[in-house]
């Protein structure tokens, strides 16, 4: 090592070392590590040669300002004449490069007193450091703290948020002011669910901070109804191939949210892309590694990431900060690290004694105004990571403070010791900054909870960008872990200006549209659970929320309203008065019953004319007696079923049909025996008289009494409900009970009809005026028809038509008897009374 002091008051130690450092002395050091350069040097792979100077590119004008903040706090802390009285801190702070393996090898030189390269007013050498605050990056930290952790060094960290570093068994020496991610990760899942964004992509950074942060924002997500449709890692290599590949991805997906969880280096790259592949219809979530800043936007992409929301860290103002950062020049700062760099990067200018200029650049003098164009740098309109750094200043301040104020015999260690405020030694004081609490002069309470974190608290912040280009971070909302669960987050979604195009309208991603009322969710075949397809409900089922999974059955008396979004009563179906068919079934029965008293009161009025008496009037009475009530027991048909008129209906139906045809019956044998018995010698008509005649009707109607009462008596008919077509109808009707006495009765009109049938056939052409068997043929004929129709419409008819059905083969079957048999007889009476005589009769 050697030594070289110049005629300033400043001195050098020189020794071959990738890193710079600025060192002030003071009675306790603070080491500090800060990316000041964001490209570290490709290192020798095969090690055969030591490299030399610095190699270090790319300068970071916000890490820059984080640096200058920690120098700031230290002199603002050093004027207090309350805080640590008589103790003068001193600094060693040293650029990490932004990598893991420069970054390490910075924390051993600050620790082990071996820094390389100090800039100094003294040339006393560097010291060993009890506390390093840094650094900003999760996996260099980790890094950093599996190594001093060894040694109980204490870290405090401004901007490391990787959940990773909660672990306090693996990282006991580790605090930070920043809050872990796995608060911002919580925030970001609600804030997708609170947007109703079921459907986001994700890119994440390959580093600690990436990696960790996707993993806890994939398991919050995990059952909260938001699917992630694409994982897409950035490589530290920044291959354009694989930054291609990966901007392709995001704009063929059909998530229009991009959740975002990298820092901004590696985020970078993928803007650049961004712009040549022209993807203007995203909506960009941002961490807080980048929320408030467009350092790492090209003027080309900022138009493109307007409406970005972001988590941003607490904004602070800390007074007389700006003024300090304008402070910088590189003449007076000249052999001052960094100064050259940082100024030539804000005036992107090469300074005139620059004899290599690495890009062409117009020359500078060192004389241009940092305050009205410092940019970035001296850019404190937000205060956020910079804050943090004041913070963990004083957060060992305190400490240190706590340390010299211990009473002997007081003290938190074995038998009340103090420290020795002297020889600060790294354990100790890692024991009073774990139990630091203090307020900032900014008026905020600073303390370490268990996990030596502080409490969670975000700014929900609004990219508003201007025709100029320009950039407005507007807080619209906050997220504060301490409020609760469900009100911990807060958003004006009124106030947002939205990505993608969307202007004021909060914008839509989702994999499927939402499902309507009235239908359910069948998930996609080998897709997320938010692919999904719509499926209106089955009939009877219904749903009466958006997004249903399931289809409710209705209750066993509804049905599904059309829109199978509620459930109403079903439709009550039995044939009613009414029913327009009703009124049509009634109308015919009443005028059948009408025309057959009609007929009778004129067959009765005309009862002792030849023709009356020529057809035997009393059976003709008989008959249209029976058959006006074969009309009216049709009117039993109608209306809402009941016990009674279940039982009434075929027993009515059964006798007076049976009655009607008994009596069509002794006509008809009457008419073939008549002529039988004119032959002479014979007797017939003495067994077919008018008391034989009334015992086979009334017999043959006894049977058919029997058959009823046996079957009202075994299994009557009884009212039931039953489901009518697609079950949307309930359906009133009267079971037969008995099929087997259903048929018996059917079975034994229709045995009679084909009877009556067949002997008025065989006595159709049978000579004479009083034959009326032809009338009879035909009308038995018409009747035979109708009733053997009637049985497979009967079956086939659903709901209340197999009771029209019935009703019409009852009337229909009645109005032909009534028309063939009893037409012919009303002309003759009514229209042709000259015809009604004895000698019309007798002729032939």
């Amino acid at each position: 090592m050697v030594r070289v002091c110049n005629a300033n008051p400043t001195c050098s130690l020189k020794k071959s070392f990738v890193s710079e450092s600025l060192y002030k002395d003071g009675d306790v050091i603070i080491g500090g590590l800060f990316p000041v350069h964001v490209q570290s040097p490709v290192p020798d792979p095969a090690f055969t040669q030591q490299q030399h100077g610095s190699n270090c590119q790319g300068i970071d004008l916000r890490s820059y300002r984080w640096l200058r903040a920690m120098i700031f706090t230290v002199d603002e802390i050093n004027r207090d004449p309350v805080l640590l009285p008589n103790v003068t801190l001193g600094y060693l702070v040293a650029d990490t490069c932004l990598a893991e393996s420069t970054t390490l090898s910075a924390a051993l030189a600050l620790v082990t007193g071996q820094e390389t390269t100090v800039f100094s007013t003294e040339c006393n050498g560097a010291p060993m450091v009890p506390v390093i605050i840094g650094d900003a990056r999760s996996s260099a930290s980790v890094v950093v703290a599996d190594t001093l952790g060894v040694f109980d060094i204490p870290m405090v960290s401004y901007f490391a948020s990787c959940a990773c570093l909660s672990d306090k068994h693996r990282f006991h020496t580790f605090l930070r002011t920043v809050p872990s991610d796995a608060f911002q990760a919580k925030a970001m899942a609600r804030l997708l669910h609170l947007l109703d964004w079921n459907w986001v992509g994700v890119v994440a950074g390959d580093d600690e901070y990436g990696k960790s942060g996707s993993h806890l924002l994939l398991k919050e997500l995990e059952g909260s109804g938001v699917c992630v449709d694409y994982v897409e890692v950035i490589p530290k290599s920044h291959s354009q191939s694989r930054i291609k590949q990966i901007m392709e991805r995001i704009q063929s997906s059909t998530a229009s949210v991009v959740v975002t969880f990298a820092i901004g280096p590696d985020l970078e790259v993928i803007f650049k892309e961004m712009v040549v592949q022209n993807v203007t219809n995203r909506q960009w979530i941002a961490t807080e590694a980048w929320s408030t800043t467009v350092q790492y936007s090209d003027p080309e992409s900022i138009p493109l990431l307007a409406g970005t929301i972001g988590f941003a860290l607490r904004r602070a103002e800390i007074k007389g900060l700006g003024a300090f950062l304008t402070q910088l020049n590189p003449v007076k700062q000249s052999n001052e690290p960094f100064v050259k760099d940082v100024w030539e990067e804000i005036f992107r200018c090469s300074l005139a004694h620059d004899r290599q200029p690495s890009f062409k650049r117009p020359k500078c003098t060192g004389s241009e105004s940092v305050e009205k164009h410092g940019r970035i740098y001296t850019d404190v309109s937000q205060l956020r990571v910079t804050y943090n750094v004041y913070k963990a200043v004083y957060a060992i301040a305190y400490a240190l403070h706590n340390m010299i104020a211990c009473l002997p015999g007081r003290g938190p260690f074995e038998n009340g010791q103090c420290p020795d405020a002297t020889q600060v030694k790294p354990r100790q004081l890692l024991h009073y900054l774990n139990a630091v609490n203090f307020t900032t002069p900014v008026g905020e309470l600073v303390y370490f909870e268990n996990n030596g974190e502080p409490s969670a608290s975000y700014d929900i912040m609004n990219w508003y960008v201007n025709k100029s280009g320009e950039v407005n971070f507007v807080q619209v909302g906050q997220y504060d872990a301490a409020k609760g669960p469900g009100q911990e987050l807060n958003i004006n979604i009124e106030k947002v200006i939205w990505g993608g195009g969307w202007g004021n309208q909060v914008p839509v991603s989702v994999c499927s549209v939402s499902c309507l009322p009235g239908t359910r969710k069948v998930v996609q075949k080998r897709k997320p659970i938010c692919c999904f397809d719509c499926i209106p409900c089955a009939a009877g089922e219904i749903s009466n929320m958006s997004d249903s999974t399931e289809c409710m059955r209705c209750p066993e008396k509804f049905w599904s309203n059309t829109e199978k979004t509620k459930c109403i009563p079903k439709v009550v179906e039995f044939l009613s008065l009414q029913d327009t068919m009703g009124i049509v079934l009634t109308v015919l029965s009443v005028t059948g019953a009408t025309l057959t008293t009609t007929v009778l009161a004129t067959f009765f009025h005309h009862r002792d004319t030849p023709l009356v008496r020529a057809y035997n009037s009393e059976l003709s009475f008989l008959l249209l007696m029976s058959l006006t009530l074969c009309f009216l027991c049709a009117l039993v048909f109608i209306g809402r079923p009941a016990a009674w008129n279940c039982m009434l209906r075929h027993t009515l139906f059964g006798v007076s049909f049976v009655t009607c045809i008994g009596c069509i019956l002794s006509k008809t044998v009457v008419v073939l025996v008549a002529f039988r018995a004119t032959r002479p010698g014979s007797h017939l008509m003495q067994y077919f008289g008018p008391i034989q005649q009334r015992a086979a009707i009334f017999i043959c109607t006894l049977v058919q009494v029997v058959i009823c009462l046996l079957w009202l008596l075994l299994d009557p008919p009884q009212p039931t409900e039953s489901a009518g077509e697609l079950g949307a109808r309930l359906i009133l009707q009267c079971t037969v009970g008995s099929v087997v006495g259903f048929v018996f009765v059917l079975g034994y009109i229709g045995m009679l009809a084909v009877v009556c049938f067949l002997l008025a056939f065989f006595a159709r052409k049978l000579p004479d005026n009083f034959n009326e068997a032809k009338f009879i043929t035909f009308s038995m004929f018409i009747f035979c028809a109708v009733w053997a129709a009637f049985v497979p419409a009967y079956i086939s008819s659903p709901g209340k038509y197999t009771v029209a059905v019935e009703i019409f083969a009852i009337l229909a079957s009645s109005y032909g008897l009534l028309i063939c048999i009893f037409t012919p007889k009303c002309y003759i009476i009514l229209l042709k009374p000259e015809k009604n005589t004895k000698k019309t009769m007798m002729a032939r």
